[in-house]
């Protein structure tokens, strides 16, 4: 008699080292983003909006950028959901906790910025703005100077799917595919199927927004933005094209939104929603990448980290008065 078959799992597509970075980045920006909710809590912080529930998604962005400055290097024109992205090209945590706190030594504002407003100019990390998806009609100049100048640098800009309602990202579409003018852009939107308290489908007929760069002659996809392998693939894939052929590419990125819209809802853990960290660690553990132990140990480890450079952050000074008129126009350094 025969006895059953064994079942065979199917190799993850993904190299096991980069499973398991991509695991521990994911994990890094998940314990930054409930640490920034509990600082506002706490006083520490007059304001959270972030990305918990984006880490698939954004991970993969960042660890697939060409990263430096210039225009031989990739360009981001992000949005404030962009914490796992920065983390992934090498940001320490420690810069968005002195943002939440609006201290003097906040890298990215000088204390001035709401939280989760990055930028850094020595990797083309454009300054996020708090008026929603702006960055769509800003995103077309970068990508306009890289199409002149030539190479492998592309133009990133990534945004939410309730912004797309607005001009700048029409404006954004047509820009970018322009015949004999077309532009090297990677167009992002990451649907979390929401816009602060509006359902998506309560405001836009098309059923896919992807689906409205084909009117542009623009290539599009949809893909599951939880999913860290799918999406790792699809950006190379993304990428790769709009680096060869200096052509526009639209991706949407199905993903959750773990804490709600921002501190102003309250910023309460959404059970309903699919965690992305969750689903990603089951399946690591089913393919004998990680243990539930040592998933636990990466966990445990950045939660001491990230506490330790939040106490540091609690003791470090707030801006002087007399540097109000600072990073408003040209200065010396």
């Amino acid at each position: 008699m025969r006895g059953r078959p064994t079942l065979v799992k199917e190799p993850l597509p993904l190299d096991s080292k980069l499973l398991v970075r991509m695991h521990e980045l994911m994990v890094e920006a998940r314990v930054l983003e409930e640490r920034l909710i509990q600082m506002y809590r706490q006083g520490h912080g007059y304001f959270w909006i972030g990305g918990p529930g984006e880490e698939a998604f954004n991970v993969p962005l960042g660890l697939l950028m060409k990263k430096g400055q210039g225009l031989d290097f990739d360009y981001l024109h992000g949005h404030y959901r962009q914490s796992g992205t920065v983390l992934a090209l090498g940001e320490d945590p420690i810069g968005a906790l002195r943002q939440m706190k609006s201290t003097a030594t906040d890298p990215y504002s000088g204390g001035r910025n709401f939280a989760s407003h990055f930028s850094k100019r020595e990797w083309n990390i454009v300054p996020i703005s708090s008026p929603i998806e702006v960055q769509y009609a800003m995103a077309p100049g970068t990508a306009l100077a890289q199409r002149r100048h030539g190479g492998e640098g592309i133009t990133i800009v990534t945004g939410g799917d309730a912004g797309t309602a607005e001009g700048d990202f029409a404006t954004c579409l047509v820009w970018s595919s322009r015949p004999g003018s077309e532009l090297p852009i990677l167009i992002v939107v990451t649907h979390n199927q929401w816009g602060i308290s509006t359902a998506a489908c309560t405001q836009q007929g098309c059923k896919i927004i992807a689906d409205r760069g084909k009117a542009f002659g623009i290539q599009t996809r949809t893909i599951d933005g939880n999913d860290p392998i799918a999406s790792y693939l699809e950006l190379q894939k993304a990428m790769g094209y709009v680096r060869k052929e200096r052509k526009p590419f639209l991706l949407e990125a199905n993903v959750s939104r773990l804490y709600g819209h921002s501190s102003a809802s309250g910023a309460n853990f959404v059970t309903a929603e699919q965690d992305c960290i969750v689903e990603f660690e089951k399946k690591l553990e089913a393919h004998g990448v990680l243990t539930r132990a040592e998933m636990d140990q990466v966990r445990a480890r950045w939660s001491e980290e990230i506490a330790a450079k939040a106490r540091q952050v609690r003791d470090e000074p707030l801006p002087e008065a007399s540097t109000i008129w600072k990073h408003i126009y040209a200065e010396d350094r």
